[in-house]
């Protein structure tokens, strides 16, 4: 896929807001936008946000804006849509898993549902790029239940991205960078979870060559 001159939307959380960056210019898609030349990178990221809906919502920003309730208000002319999220749900989301038959947002499982259906009949016959959370340090809460760990939801969305046939960029297989590692940790990250400049412009070459290749 030719990137020049595209208008891409992407849906995110905090790294897609651009925490761990140094300045706007370093987050992975405005290093994208200037690196190929795209029309526009348009920034759909809240910081704290997830794909589900919030049951108990405390924290207007974080909680009231799902994914599932902001992706119709994205411009419509988007030529490819990239959403990045999910370790928030898993970081501190209250919505359960839920099961594979649901298709309403109050689950993980229906979230997942319900936003990939939504925008491909949104954005008709446009690219739709569903990228998996990155590693961080703090992914199994315990070993109690079996929604414990960061790569079940990983799993989720990977198994309904591929129920819409939607292109999945695996950023928690291949990404190159694990914070449990401490100098992986300390090129990489900022924190437990945020990519510094350094794992930005990781993001966004990794990005572009999936893109390149659709």
């Amino acid at each position: 896929m030719e990137l020049k001159g595209m208008k891409i939307n992407f849906l995110g959380d905090s790294i897609t807001m651009g925490v761990g960056a140094s300045c706007n210019e370093n987050i992975f898609h405005r290093v994208l936008r200037d690196k190929v030349g795209l029309a526009d990178a348009r920034n759909y990221g809240i910081s704290g946000t997830r794909f589900a809906l919030q049951h108990n919502r405390t924290q207007a920003t974080h909680d009231n804006n799902a994914f599932t309730e902001r992706f119709e208000s994205m411009l419509d002319d988007a030529d490819a849509v990239v959403v990045f999220g999910g370790t928030n749900d898993y970081g501190h989301g209250d919505a359960p898993l839920g099961t594979p038959a649901d298709r309403t947002p109050e689950t993980f499982y229906g979230a997942c549902h319900y936003l990939f259906s939504g925008l491909m009949k949104k954005y008709i016959g446009k690219p739709i790029v569903i990228m998996t959370p990155l590693h961080r340090t703090d992914e199994c809460k315990g070993t109690d239940t079996p929604d414990q760990s960061l790569k079940t939801y990983v799993d989720i969305i990977r198994e309904v991205a591929e129920i819409y046939s939607l292109p999945v960029l695996d950023l928690f297989k291949e990404s190159g960078m694990q914070p449990l590692i401490p100098e992986n940790k300390q090129l990489y990250f900022v924190d437990h979870v945020h990519p510094n400049d350094n794992g930005h412009a990781v993001i966004a070459h990794k990005l572009q060559k999936f893109l390149e290749n659709l």
